[in-house]
């Protein structure tokens, strides 16, 4: 079985930073991409920012200049640093991540941080 805990979340000011941890635990052989997914009220999750195995980032066009997205391999742990924080960044944050366990391949999802930003 395979977990992932969020870290991180919480209410900041328009402008302000967070920072989302993301650690993985259970049977894991190895872990191909982690990365973020957002959801807020009435709207569809969206990629935020996901990184291969390799370091090879991708990021959501309204983040782009303004989260950084990195991993800990040897911590199985994945980090969003968010910067100029606005309000249509609020929503629920949610890892995921491609892992190769005793159970073959699966993607695996965790419970979700919320990120307010306040105007």
């Amino acid at each position: 079985q395979v977990q992932l805990v969020e870290s991180g979340g919480g209410l900041v000011q328009t402008g302000g930073s967070l920072r989302l941890s993301c650690a993985a635990s259970g049977n894991i052989f190895s872990i191909r991409a982690m990365g973020w997914h957002r959801q807020d009220l009435g709207k569809q999750r969206e990629l935020v920012a996901s990184i291969a195995a390799i370091g090879n980032t991708d990021y959501g066009d309204s983040v782009k200049g303004r989260f950084t997205i990195s991993r800990d391999k040897s911590k199985n742990t994945v980090y969003l640093q968010m910067n100029s924080l606005n309000p249509e960044d609020t929503g629920v944050y949610y890892c995921h991540a491609g892992v190769l366990s005793s159970s073959g391949y699966s993607d695996y999802w965790g419970q979700g941080t919320q990120v307010t930003v306040s105007s």
